[in-house]
């Protein structure tokens, strides 16, 4: 949209009059692609009275290619009292260049950090890095491979395991995790798993464009990498071994084989569920069985592992649950193994299995939108797996051709996305950013940030592999129930939705910090770890929370120094980079 001169110099008069403080703009740090939406916010210390300009300008020539009109007020006392936000969206331009969002004010030029638009951008511009990241996280060092070959058991005696290759957890911790928080029964994360599958995932969904950027035989190489440490954690009696913990230790030897508590008290339970990492390393395996490619297993091998484990989960599943009982990550994780191996083998019993545990997951949806966790009302909610449930809905209709079936999930997909914008927009929300709902005290409340006081005991970190997921989710399950010609093929309201999350993780956020390392302006400290381990270039912080000391997660908090803690904010995650290489790689695939 263009704006005669006279209205240009009109709004700047504006605010030269009003005498502002000085405004900060707030913009992804890296990349826009072009066909899908583009905002930046802007934040001051007073409502503006009139239309207010932005420019979008070229780096190269330093002229403004792109003029619009900030959007708002809006206020988040929660965060943030006193200022005042507006939305500068440039969306409509799709001209390939490097730019940066300025605006004048009391006679000063205020630019955000230089971005660049371009088609398929973000995919392009960081996949390579993300390979790296993992690639530099694997537990691959003399001293640890030397540890690793002859993993004692928690309780196990002198009984060892070959357990080596992987990718350390953290920047911050060399212990490897199909999931660390299986005790808490509600907030199992995948991890090791989840890795594997979105390389597999990513690797089908835009194999020409990796090609083309000289990135697919790596990526390829990095999740067979992850195939191969799945088998040698599937035991000879057919469970998969969860933890290997480090005990924060600097001698590799004192690694064990554990089921985890809180506190880092471990145990000998030690057996993944479907929740706690099997589902997903099953359906990793299942997968990638099907590109007839070996690492150091057949693709043969990967594919009898995944049913061996599957059998074995069909019938003691529930013995290996903490509380005995099945919840929604069951369902999503077994829904996901099903799939994969109804895929890779055409099995009515994968059908079936699969079937049942979409139902499940139909059933699960409430009047409100939100899916429920339990056997009674507790909303699911999840700090990086929010958007598994749609992922998993929405990779089983690609196998499920019944229409009953079809109708039911797709069903449950609308509503799961349709809830996530409701709540994400029931209040002033600049950023764009994800909210959710969950049980606090006994009543349902809504949030930006997940409770502190929650099942873990002591577990709450930033949340960018939430935003990640939610945004794949809403690319892959926008597609199915709610296509479009633009955006991603997708309707606005999701591409936007998908767009904001993406761009929080990497600058568009109240502390402008990017969080994935070695791109854009701010990045968190570097964090050293074990065996010459830590942050990588391509890998992504934990992020932005709620404030430290509010037991609902309200308010909000970013530190770089807290006694230790930090961790919660700076630690890179390998589910970050999982989830974030799904919604970039969804956003690219046509």
């Amino acid at each position: 949209m263009k704006f005669p001169a006279v209205l240009l110099s009109v709004a700047l008069s504006v605010l030269s009059f009003m005498g502002f403080a000085q405004p900060v703009i707030y913009a992804n740090q890296i990349g826009f692609d072009s066909k899908g939406p583009k905002i930046a916010v802007v934040s001051l210390d007073h409502k503006l009275t009139r239309k207010t300009i932005f420019n979008l300008v070229n780096i190269a020539t330093n002229k403004p290619e792109f003029t619009g009109v900030l959007s708002g007020p809006q206020i988040i006392d929660e965060w943030t009292p006193g200022k005042v936000y507006y939305q500068a969206d440039f969306s409509s331009y799709k001209k390939t260049g490097k730019y940066s969002v300025q605006i004048i004010f009391e006679g000063k030029t205020y630019k955000s950090y230089p971005f660049k638009i371009e088609e398929d951008a973000l995919a392009k511009l960081t996949i390579s890095s993300i390979v790296h990241y993992y690639n530099k996280q694997r537990a691959n060092t003399p001293q640890e491979l030397a540890a690793d070959v002859h993993m004692h058991l928690q309780g196990g005696g002198d009984k060892t395991v070959d357990m080596h290759g992987g990718w350390c957890d953290a920047s911050g911790d060399v212990s490897k995790y199909f999931s660390h928080l299986a005790y808490a029964n509600f907030m199992s994360p995948q991890q090791t798993p989840l890795v594997t599958w979105s390389m597999v995932s990513a690797s089908e969904a835009i194999p020409g464009l990796l090609k083309k950027w000289n990135v697919k035989d790596t990526l390829d190489n990095e999740a067979l990498y992850g195939a191969d440490y799945m088998m040698r954690a599937l035991s000879k009696d057919d469970y998969f071994y969860m933890i290997i913990f480090s005990y924060f230790n600097k001698d590799p030897n004192a690694r064990r084989i554990v089921g985890l508590r809180a506190n880092s008290v471990t145990t000998d339970e030690y057996q993944c569920a479907f929740r706690e990492g099997g589902g997903m390393a099953i359906a990793a395996l299942a997968r990638i069985s099907q590109w007839k490619k070996n690492g150091e297993f057949t693709s043969q091998q990967y594919l009898d592992g995944a049913k061996r484990a599957f059998a074995h989960l069909l019938i003691n599943n529930t013995k290996y649950d903490d509380d005995g009982k099945e919840n929604i990550i069951d369902d999503y994780c077994a829904l996901m193994a099903a799939t994969e191996l109804w895929i890779a083998t055409d099995d009515t019993l994968y059908r079936d299995e699969a079937r049942k545990r979409a139902q499940n997951l139909n059933k699960r949806m409430s009047t409100g939108g939100y899916f429920i966790a339990n056997d009674a009302n507790r909303p699911y909610w999840h700090a990086s797996d929010a958007g598994l449930p749609v992922v998993a809905l929405s990779r089983y209709l690609t196998k499920e051709k019944d229409e009953a079936q079809r109708t039911a999930a797709l069903s449950t997909i609308k509503k799961a996305l349709d809830y996530n914008l409701v709540v994400t927009s029931k209040v002033n929300n600049p950023f764009g950013y994800a909210r959710q709902s969950f049980l606090y005290k006994g009543a349902v409340k809504d949030g930006f940030f997940i409770p502190h006081d929650n099942e873990t005991g002591w577990w709450w970190q930033g949340e960018n592999a939430r935003l990640g997921s939610l945004a794949a989710a809403a690319l892959v399950g926008g597609k199915l129930v709610y296509s479009g010609k633009e955006n991603w093929g997708v309707k606005d309201s999701l591409a936007v939705f998908a767009s904001q999350q993406v761009s929080w993780i990497l600058g568009c956020n109240p502390y402008s910090m990017c969080f994935m390392y070695g791109f854009g302006k701010n990045n968190v400290p570097y964090m050293h770890s074990n065996f010459g381990h830590g942050s990588e270039k391509g890998g992504i912080s934990n992020g932005i929370t709620g404030k430290k000391d509010n037991g609902d997660g309200s308010g909000i908090d970013y530190k770089t120094e807290d006694n230790g803690n930090e961790w919660r904010w700076t630690e890179q995650w390998i589910p970050h980079a999982a989830w974030f290489l799904q919604a970039i790689s969804a956003m690219a695939e046509k």
